[in-house]
C-alpha cells in the first residue's frame, strides 16, 4: 500500500515507528663509550656537544609482556570513523609545537633526560671540533604511499589550500619541529624552528608560516635526509647534491666547519657524478651515485665514514674496500653507523657497533665495509636503520632485525640486544615494507594484505612484539606513536589525477552524466545516485523500497524545502560538508530534524552560532525553539539577553508570535535581565 508523503517526508506515524526499529546505516671501532639510559651502549657524544643536546628517546621498562599486550589491545582497539576523525583533530592540536628562537633547549614534552656522565674509556678522546650539535633526528627516504600529512602537527599550521598543494614532504628535527615540502608546481617551502639554519632560508629565524625556499625552486627531489645538528642533504632528479644546516664536523662536505644557511651544491671530489640517494647519520653523510658508488664525509670517530681510519672527513670521499667494483643500490645510516645494499642482495655495514647494529656477530667497531655473512644466501631488497638497530627485508618477504633492543625495537619478545640478524614475524604473512628512522627506537612493517605492525618505543611504552594496528601505512606509525614524530622517509603523495573515494563521490554530485535520479525543487533539477542516498540516509533507504512509488520514479518533486536547502542536504550526503549562510541553515535544520539526521542537525547549529547577529538573533532563537534544538536555543537566548536593548529594537523581535514573546520575557526576567 502506497503511503502519502509530503516533500519526501512521510506523514505516517506507523512508518516512522518502523523506521526507528531499523539497524543504523554503517558510515563509512673501539672508542669511548657510555652506557645510556635504558642500556643502549653508544659512542660518546662528539666533543663540543653540550650534554643537554645529547638527549635520546626515553627508554622505559615494561612490567611484563602480558600486561603490556593487554594495555596495547585496549589502546589500539579500532575506533569508529567518527571517533577517528575526532581523535585525529584533538591529537593534532595537542601535539602542535610552540615556536621559540632558542633551539638549544626546546621546552617540549616527551624529551628524555641527558645520558649519564660516567664513561668507560678504551681510547683517547677524539679531537674537539666546533660547536653544538643537539640530539638526534631521523632519515626519511624513498617514495611514499599516500598519507595524510595533516597527521603531523606541524602541517596543521597550513591552510587547506596549502595542504592540498603538497606533493612531497618531510618532517624532521630534534622534536619534529621543522618541515620541508614541495608543491605540485615544484615550489619549495619550509616551516618550523630553524635550528642551525636547517630550514635553508638564509637566516636563523623561526617561522609558523610557510616560507619559500627560492634556491631550490623548480628542482625535483629524488632523495632527502637529515642529521642531528640538524644538517640536511637533498638530491635532485637531475643528480645534483645540495647540503645546508649544521656543519660542526664538516657533514655538509664543503671542506669547512661553517654552518650553511641556505642550500649549497656539494661539488668537491664529485665532478661528473650524479646522485640518486642520500642518507644522514648523526653527524656524517652518505650519498649514492647513479653508477652505484657510495661517497661519505663528516664525523668519523667510530669509522662511520668507512675510510679505514677514525679521522674526520671534511669533503666527500668514495667508500671502497669490499664495496670496490660492486653496484650499490641503497644506503642507510644509524646514528654512528652506515649500511650499503648491493644489487645482488648482499648487505655491508661499518662504523659503531657497540650494540651489534652492524650485524656481524660481535660488538667491535669497523672502519671499513664488512659483509653481513649471517644473511648469506638471502637476497635483501630493503634495509632501514633506527637509532642503534637495523631491519632488513628479503625478496621473499622475510624480515630480519639486529642491534639494540632496549625498547623492544627488534620485535623478538624480549629486550636483549642481537649481534646477528634474527628473523622476526616469521609466523605472519609476507612482509612488503619495513620502516625505521635513526632518531627513534620505533619499528614498523607492512604485510602483503596491507596490515601494519609496530613495535619498539611507542608512545613511551616498550612494545617487544610486533603489534597489529589500525593504520594503513608505516608512515602513520611514526606520525602517531614515534618520539619524536618525524617522518622516516620523504613522503611522495599521489599525483593530482588521483582522487580518494570521497573526492570522487563529491565530484559526481549533481552530475547528469552518471545520475539515475532527479529531484525537482522550485523548478530546478538536482541529479543524484539512488545507491548513494540509500547508503547514506535511513530516510532514503526506506523511501526506495518496492512498495513506495518513489522507487519507480525518475523525478521526485520536493515542495516542503527550498532549492538551496535541499541541494545542500544532498551535497552533505556526498561530502559530509555544509556550506550555507545562517539564515538558510535554519531551513536545513528543519530538514535535518524531519529526516532524523542528527549529525547534520549539529552542523547546522554550528553554522547558526557562527553567524548570529543582533538583527537575526531572535529569528534564530525562534527557529531553535521550533526545531527542538536545545543547545542552539540556549546559545541564542544568552545572546539576546546580552544584547537585550538592541535586540528588542529589531523587526524580528516584534514579529514573533505572542506566546513566544511572553515566554522570552518571563525567562529573561528570571535571569535578571530587567534589574537596574
Amino acid at each position: 500500500m502506497e503511503k502519502k508523503r509530503k516533500g519526501g517526508v512521510e506523514n505516517s506515524v506507523s512508518e516512522e515507528s518502523n523506521q526507528s526499529e531499523r539497524k543504523p546505516v554503517l558510515k563509512v671501532p673501539p672508542v669511548r663509550t657510555t652506557q645510556c639510559l635504558g642500556g643502549v651502549t653508544e659512542a660518546v657524544r662528539p666533543p663540543g656537544a653540550r650534554a643537554d643536546q645529547r638527549k635520546r628517546p626515553t627508554d622505559r621498562q615494561p612490567s611484563g609482556v602480558d600486561r603490556q599486550t593487554d594495555r596495547l589491545t585496549a589502546l589500539w582497539r579500532r575506533p569508529t570513523p567518527l571517533q577517528k576523525r575526532t581523535e585525529h583533530h584533538c591529537n593534532s592540536m595537542e601535539r602542535c609545537f610552540s615556536v621559540s628562537g632558542d633551539c638549544t633547549a626546546p621546552s617540549l614534552a616527551g624529551r628524555a633526560p641527558p645520558a649519564p656522565a660516567h664513561l668507560v674509556s678504551t681510547a683517547p678522546p677524539a679531537p674537539a671540533p666546533p660547536p653544538t650539535p643537539p640530539p638526534r633526528p631521523g632519515r626519511p627516504r624513498g617514495a611514499g604511499a599516500m598519507v595524510d600529512v595533516s597527521k603531523w602537527p606541524l602541517f596543521s599550521l597550513l591552510s587547506a589550500k596549502e595542504t592540498a598543494a603538497v606533493r612531497q614532504a618531510c618532517v624532521f628535527g630534534n622534536s619534529a619541529n621543522e618541515a620541508l615540502y614541495v608543491t605540485h608546481s615544484n615550489e619549495f617551502a619550509v616551516i618550523g624552528l630553524n635550528c642551525s639554519n636547517c630550514l635553508g632560508t638564509g637566516d636563523s629565524l623561526s617561522t609558523i608560516a610557510p616560507r619559500a625556499l627560492d634556491a631550490l625552486r623548480g628542482k625535483k627531489v629524488a632523495s632527502f635526509s637529515y642529521g642531528s645538528g640538524p644538517h640536511v642533504l637533498l638530491a635532485t632528479e637531475s643528480g645534483e647534491l645540495y647540503a645546508w644546516g649544521h656543519n660542526g664536523y664538516s657533514q655538509l662536505g664543503n671542506g669547512t666547519t661553517n654552518q650553511c644557511a641556505s642550500p649549497a651544491l656539494v661539488t668537491t671530489n664529485l665532478q661528473g657524478k650524479r646522485f640518486k640517494e642520500v642518507a644522514c647519520g648523526s653527524h656524517h653523510s652518505l650519498a649514492l651515485t647513479t653508477d652505484g658508488e657510495v661517497f661519505a664525509w663528516g664525523y668519523n670517530n667510530c669509522g662511520q665514514v668507512g675510510s679505514g681510519s677514525t679521522a674526520n672527513q671534511p669533503s666527500p670521499r668514495r667508500v671502497a674496500g669490499l664495496l670496490q667494483g660492486k653496484a650499490v643500490v641503497g644506503v642507510a645510516c644509524g646514528q654512528t653507523s652506515s649500511l650499503a645494499l648491493v644489487d645482488n642482495g648482499e648487505l655491508y655495514s661499518w662504523g659503531y657497533n657497540g650494540n651489534g647494529q652492524l650485524g656481524l656477530g660481535n660488538n667491535g667497531n669497523q672502519l671499513s665495509p664488512c659483509r653481513l655473512t649471517a644473511l648469506q644466501g638471502l637476497c635483501v631488497q630493503q634495509v632501514v636503520a633506527g637509532y642503534a638497530h637495523c631491519l632488513a627485508l628479503t625478496d621473499e618477504g622475510a624480515l630480519y632485525a639486529w642491534g639494540a633492543n632496549t625498547c623492544g625495537q627488534l620485535g623478538t619478545g624480549n629486550k636483549s640486544n642481537q649481534h646477528s640478524p634474527v628473523q622476526v614475524m616469521a609466523e605472519k604473512e609476507r612482509v612488503v615494507e619495513v620502516a625505521a628512522c635513526h632518531s627513534t627506537h620505533t619499528s614498523a612493517a607492512k604485510t602483503q594484505s596491507g596490515q601494519v605492525y609496530m613495535w619498539g618505543q611507542c608512545r613511551g611504552q616498550s612494545v617487544v612484539l610486533p603489534h597489529l594496528t589500525h593504520f594503513v601505512s608505516t608512515d602513520d606509525v611514526f606520525a602517531c606513536v614515534a618520539t619524536p614524530a618525524v617522518m622516516w622517509r620523504l613522503l611522495s603523495l599521489e599525483t593530482e589525477d588521483f582522487m580518494t573515494l570521497s573526492q570522487a563521490l563529491g565530484r559526481e554530485f549533481d552530475s547528469p552524466e552518471t545520475a539515475d535520479l532527479k529531484f525537482s525543487v522550485e523548478g530546478k533539477y538536482i541529479y543524484v545516485h539512488k545507491a548513494v542516498l540509500k547508503i547514506r540516509c535511513d530516510h532514503f533507504r526506506s523511501m526506495f523500497q518496492s512498495h513506495w512509488s518513489e522507487d519507480l520514479q525518475e523525478v521526485i518533486e520536493i515542495e516542503q524545502f527550498s532549492f538551496p536547502v535541499y541541494r545542500s542536504f544532498l551535497h552533505f550526503l556526498y561530502t559530509d560538508t555544509v556550506e550555507l549562510p545562517p539564515e538558510d541553515a535554519i531551513g536545513l535544520l528543519d530538514l535535518a530534524t524531519s529526516y532524523c539526521e542528527n549529525r547534520l542537525k549539529r552542523l547546522c547549529q554550528q553554522i547558526i552560532k557562527r553567524g548570529i547577529t543582533v538583527d537575526n538573533a531572535f529569528t534564530l532563537l525562534s527557529a531553535a525553539v521550533r526545531y527542538d534544538a536545545e543547545d542552539l536555543e540556549e546559545f541564542c537566548f544568552r545572546f539576546c539577553v546580552n544584547h537585550l536593548t538592541r535586540v528588542t529594537q529589531t523587526a524580528a523581535f516584534w514579529q514573533v508570535d505572542g506566546a513566544m514573546l511572553k515566554e522570552f520575557i518571563c525567562r529573561a526576567s528570571r535571569c535578571g535581565a530587567f534589574k537596574n
